[in-house]
């Protein structure tokens, strides 16, 4: 394995000293290491395609290569600006990618949301005409890709990737961890959340160990499922694939449970629930402040008004809380008056060591719960509860 700062030695050796991405779990201890050593020249950005805009502009005013790291599912967020702003063809902007390889095929056994992808990963760089090599996982051989990635990147003007592996750093903790002193872990205050739920109210979780813990929670408690859609991937798009079903179903209450990165990520879907108004929508932001799932790296959600930003891209409702009184009063007082509402929870970082995951396969979870709405839309529009 690599030792994170060996790698990161060599990266400022090649002058290569700028850091820009979103946390993945394959590259977590690498991401820890920059957390703690890189700091003012390291941004956690808000989505890859973030990330390379910034790179972009990085090279723009210094013609200095940075590099943006990022794990597969997150090629996606990047292809519309490796394609029409650092392209050969476009602006001829050099970076390097460090891109973790999730659910590579013939590789250990990973989640339903990262097999497809893994199967393109290496497809897509082709597709993109981007060279790319597999890291080697120990520094001398990983030092010679490096100085063939900076290379190809000097004489061409244009992007270069390198795919990691799962494993192929050695173990670095972060350091500079963020402190939360609130009352509430995620799972507590989740408990606080679906207790005010009722029999016909549906949920939508964002990716990551929430909806894990939603899954564990209805179980714990002998329910069923077919309320919840657990948004297994697609970090960020949980509060439109809510809106999606709140727009079609406005005689039920549709809450989006949310994450402060997933929220950050995709925030112009804000915009878009704001003006639509449905009155039945109900978002629900737990924020510990970090990228809880890929290594606690921290977003900039502490630093954010989120309910102001709600009210001012047109929720109806919006506050925080910190506590389970706090919890209560905002959902019991907020359903006389109409939504879409917000309300952050601001909690602590962390899970139970013991958080299972879902046994059902996203296909059975669509099924189960695309066959209760259909039943539930069928006994609603005949009067009856």
């Amino acid at each position: 394995m690599i030792n994170c700062q060996q790698f990161y030695d060599r990266l400022i050796e090649l002058e290569i000293n700028r850091f820009l991405g979103v946390p993945d779990s394959s590259l977590k201890d690498f991401c820890a290491y920059l957390s703690d050593h890189a700091k003012k020249q390291h941004n956690i950005t808000a989505n890859e395609g973030n990330a390379i805009g910034m790179a972009a502009g990085y090279y723009l005013a210094t013609r200095k290569i940075a590099l943006v790291y990022m794990q597969n599912s997150g090629q996606g967020n990047a292809i519309n600006p490796l394609t029409s702003l650092v392209s050969p063809e476009v602006y001829s902007i050099p970076l390097l990618l460090l891109i973790g390889w999730r659910g590579e095929p013939g590789g250990k056994h990973d989640e339903p949301q990262h097999i497809h992808q893994g199967k393109i990963t290496c497809a897509l760089m082709e597709t993109l005409s981007i060279p790319y090599q597999i890291l080697p996982d120990n520094i001398n051989e990983a030092s010679v890709c490096l100085s063939e990635a900076i290379e190809w990147m000097t004489a061409k003007n244009a992007p270069y990737a390198l795919i990691v592996r799962p494993g192929t750093f050695e173990e670095y903790k972060l350091q500079n961890k963020i402190n939360t002193h609130f009352e509430l872990s995620r799972e507590n205050a989740l408990k606080q959340v679906l207790e005010h739920l009722n029999s016909t109210d549906i949920t939508v979780s964002t990716t990551g160990q929430l909806s894990r813990e939603l899954f564990e929670i209805r179980e714990q408690k002998s329910k069923d499922h077919s309320n919840d859609f657990l948004t297994v991937g697609s970090m960020g798009h949980s509060s439109s694939i809510a809106l999606g079903i709140a727009k079609e179903l406005p005689n039920r209450n549709i809450y989006c449970l949310d994450g402060d990165g997933a929220l950050i990520m995709h925030m112009g879907s804000l915009a878009i629930i704001g003006n639509e108004a449905p009155s039945n929508f109900w978002h629900i932001v737990f924020n510990n402040g970090a990228h809880d799932s890929v290594g606690g790296q921290p977003t900039a959600a502490f630093n954010l008004d989120i309910p102001s930003i709600a009210k001012s891209c047109g929720y109806k409702q919006a506050g925080c809380a910190k506590t389970i009184a706090e919890i209560k009063h905002f959902l019991n007082e907020s359903t006389s008056s109409e939504g879409p509402y917000l309300l952050e929870i601001k909690i602590n970082k962390g899970a139970r060591k013991d958080l299972g995951r879902p046994t059902t396969t996203p296909q059975q979870n669509k099924k189960v719960f695309m066959d209760n709405l259909i039943e539930k839309r069928i006994v609603l529009s005949r009067g009856f509860k």
